[in-house]
């Protein structure tokens, strides 16, 4: 009838007890027969089992209560009593449950509980993070609902571009208020990003003409239901080109159009914007592929051009013709010039560089100098009188002394820059430097020269 029955005398001693299982039997190591029964529960249960005995005594039959005995494992083990007064003098048997397996499905769901009070919390704050940021952010978002493609969600960026609320917009059909090509080119790009998960960058203007925009697309999936993320980047077009001046405007355009590479950079190196000639030869697509990369990678030694260019820049404001490699995205290269300027703009300077492809100039040997002549011809009577050995010594020293020179000329004779280029630690340059007294041809104060091809 029960996991545990047991028979108490007037007294409150312990006569008979047997156990429905032998589990339950094992976790009671010690007789109950003979013990108060008050001394086989825990202390916090006591009050409970006095109160179990007081109701036995007075209204026959008791209500259920809940007692804890300590067991050998060192846990409490709860057990549901139900007494019943036996006879007259007082005798009493009690009735109890295992609550064992009750108490362990009342912590899982406690700790349930409490694992989706933590996720529902940790969600609600990525949330508010996730709103926050999409309502700050100051480039125009819409995501769309891939099948119907309706705007679900829009940022008050959009709707200031799109002239229209945040709330209106939602609901809506996208593409809507572009010109006929517009949409047609919008259209294919959400197909493209919903077949294959990606496609290019389109150009939209709006229907009245006046602004331009950049579209681009990603695909973005939340359980069984696919969004696509339209990011819309106006374009210095239309009502944006107006707000400048005509002249600057004319500046713009010619920048732009132009047959040399022209590329704006941050303090660090990384694009800002580039014209369309750069894009070709680094063989990238659309603008948005090359702002925010470092132009280091598209140049021929990296870690090497660009923090020469960057120093000389830092020193001197200008560098002229500096030859280097560009590198294109699919593994082409150019032979080209760098000329570059820096900007001061308040503490956040910018530069600009003007890389001009060189690749089909006409190549003219440099001329020999007459030190190199003398030490040719120096080289070429010591055969034979002197050892093989000793002679190529002498002429590694020499070339080493001729590359540092070189390399200290393409430089404007700037040690740390020239270093870099050599692959050589500062200290090891200045070793070198006095142990052939090598003398600067520029003081400090003088403008960075001309860079030339390494001889």
């Amino acid at each position: 009838m029960a996991d545990i029955a047991v028979v108490v005398d007037p007294q409150g001693v312990v006569s008979d007890i047997v156990f429905g299982s032998a589990d339950l039997l094992s976790d009671f190591s010690a007789d109950w027969v003979g013990q108060r029964w008050l001394e086989t529960v825990s202390p916090e249960s006591r009050l409970d089992l006095e109160a179990l005995l007081a109701e036995s005594h007075t209204d026959g039959m008791t209500r259920w209560h809940q007692i804890n005995h300590p067991s050998v494992r060192g846990i409490d083990i709860p057990i549901q009593y139900r007494a019943l007064r036996l006879t007259e003098n007082g005798a009493v048997v009690a009735i109890g449950r295992n609550l064992q397996g009750m108490t362990a499905l009342q912590q899982q769901l406690v700790d349930a509980q409490q694992a989706l009070e933590r996720d529902y919390w940790r969600f609600r704050q990525v949330e508010t993070r996730y709103r926050l940021l999409f309502r700050m952010v100051s480039e125009a978002i819409l995501i769309i609902d891939a099948p119907t493609q309706r705007v679900v969600e829009a940022n008050p960026a959009a709707g200031q571009l799109l002239g229209e609320t945040p709330t209106r917009v939602i609901g809506r059909p996208f593409p809507e208020g572009f010109d006929p090509e517009s949409t047609q080119a919008i259209n294919g790009l959400l197909a493209g990003v919903r077949a294959a998960g990606r496609a290019d960058d389109v150009r939209a203007r709006l229907i009245d003409g006046v602004q331009e925009f950049l579209v681009a697309a990603s695909l973005l999936r939340q359980e069984n239901v696919t969004f696509l993320l339209v990011r819309l980047s106006p374009l210095l077009t239309g009502m944006s080109a107006n707000v400048l001046p005509e002249a600057k405007t004319r500046y713009l355009r010619i920048l732009e159009n132009a047959p040399d590479c022209v590329v704006i950079t941050d303090a660090e190196g990384r694009i800002l914007t580039a014209n369309s000639t750069f894009l070709s030869l680094a063989e990238i697509a659309t603008e948005q592929q090359a702002r925010g990369e470092s132009l280091d990678r598209w140049l021929g030694r990296p870690g090497v051009d660009l923090n020469v260019l960057m120093g000389n820049l830092r020193q001197h404001a200008t560098v002229r013709l500096f030859a280097t490699m560009l590198r294109g995205e699919y593994g082409s290269t150019t032979e080209v010039e760098i000329s570059a300027v820096a900007v001061r703009n308040g503490e956040r300077p910018y530069f600009g560089f003007f890389i001009r492809d060189v690749g089909r100039r006409l190549s003219s040997e440099q001329p020999i100098s007459p030190e190199q002549t003398r030490w040719l011809d120096q080289l070429t009577e010591r055969v034979g009188r002197v050892p093989l050995k000793e002679l190529v010594r002498e002429s590694t020293d020499t070339i080493e002394r001729l590359c540092i020179e070189a390399a200290l000329k393409l430089t404007g004779d700037n040690r740390a820059s020239a270093a870099e280029l050599l692959g050589l630690s500062r200290q090891s340059l200045y070793v070198k430097i006095d142990r052939y007294g090598i003398v600067a041809d520029h003081t400090p104060d003088a403008p960075a020269p001309e860079h030339k091809h390494l001889p």
